[in-house]
């Protein structure tokens, strides 16, 4: 049976700056306003996924992900140009092993009654070739370091308890295999370092019970098959793992899955999509570019209600289905929006989207 997930962030409703405050001081002595308030922001959201029909909600993600996670390395600096250095090997600072979001899931769902099951968690982390991409300085060898802070950050979340229980761990590398990079040429050191890398923090993830899933915006390039740990493959809608033959293949060879991608998150092309559907004749790319702005303009002043522009449970279904029919509904055990919905002009919108995407998910799978 196929189950509905998503992959995480949505946009923040209040204060941002408080927020951030209270990411900051979670799990520290000095607990103040900031802290209750950010766990009641991750909690009421993850609540709101429930509520949408999500199946498997990840931790409702308003913060930057790679900042969040380059925040709590020591042995490297921010730069002042941009970027990062690294001063030494880098290590976990001390008390910053618990993601916050994590550990405010698990604190708070324990009040909420769930008629004895258990909510059902996906956690996020970066990967180690994506948190890369941020370092002035790259060798062969980054891959690992990097990759041991991420291990042990999964180590110390992975948690499975009456309540609630983690059960995807998503390695997210949106930056792999977007550009052509030395450091991961075929037969180098730096390639075998980052499969390496990437098979310890999904070990790690598999050997506390939860199932692993890669999240990538292109698959051009193959590497992720060789992972042995990795179960599932997640990219975006038109990538062509989820149409080559060759697919079908390398997962019965691998004994891996897919998450299908039944909804776009793009909310630019959603917008732009609409804009030339509404057009009685070809429009230069200039002026698209200005109806798609003016489009924004009218949103952001409520004049335009944004879930409008939102697809159709319809059309969510057709992907699904035709996934399903090309690769055997046991092959995809999950399907989801593509990425992230933090670029959603509203909260409700985001929502929305989830509520779409869940029932499609319903009425295919049953």
């Amino acid at each position: 049976m196929t189950e509905s997930c998503d992959v995480g962030s949505l946009p923040l409703v209040g204060d941002y700056k408080k927020f951030l405050e209270g990411a900051t001081r979670f799990g520290t002595p000095s607990a103040d306003d900031s802290v209750r308030y950010f766990q009641q922001k991750v909690v009421e959201a993850f609540l709101d996924k429930v509520h949408a029909g999500i199946d498997v909600p990840s931790f409702p993600q308003f913060r930057d992900m790679n900042e969040m996670f380059l925040d709590v390395i020591d042995g490297v600096e921010k730069l002042k140009g941009g970027g990062y250095t690294e001063t030494r090997i880098p290590f976990i600072k001390a008390g910053r092993r618990q993601i916050p979001e994590a550990t405010a899931l698990k604190r708070g769902v324990q009040e909420i009654e769930r008629g004895g099951e258990p909510f059902k968690i996906r956690i996020c982390v970066t990967g180690p070739y994506t948190l890369s991409s941020f370092f002035t300085y790259r060798d062969s060898k980054i891959f690992t370091r990097l990759g041991d802070v991420i291990s042990q950050i999964v180590e110390s979340n992975v948690f499975s308890e009456k309540h609630a229980s983690v059960s995807l761990v998503s390695v997210d590398e949106p930056a792999f295999g977007l550009l052509d990079d030395p450091l991961t040429d075929y037969g180098s050191e730096g390639r075998e370092n980052l499969r390496k890398a990437w098979e310890s923090i999904f070990y790690v993830a598999s050997s506390k019970g939860a199932k692993t899933i890669i999240h990538l915006h292109n698959t051009a390039d193959e590497l992720f098959w060789e992972v042995e740990p990795l179960n599932i493959v997640e990219s975006h809608i038109g990538d062509p793992v989820y149409e080559m033959k060759k697919t079908k293949e390398r997962l019965e060879a691998t004994d891996k899955f897919l998450k299908a991608s039944v909804s776009i998150t793009n909310f630019d092309k959603l917008i732009r999509d609409d804009v030339v559907r509404a057009s009685p004749q070809r429009m230069s790319e200039t002026t698209i570019n200005q109806k798609v702005a003016d489009v924004w303009k009218d949103v952001s002043k409520g004049k335009i209600d944004s879930k409008v522009f939102l697809e159709k449970v319809e059309t969510m279904k057709e992907r699904l289905v035709k996934i399903i029919n090309r690769f055997g509904v046991e092959r995809v055990p999950y399907a989801g929006p593509e990425c992230g919905l933090k670029g959603f002009p509203t909260y409700e919108c985001a929502l929305e989207c989830l509520k779409r995407v869940s029932s499609a998910v319903k009425d295919v799978a049953g």
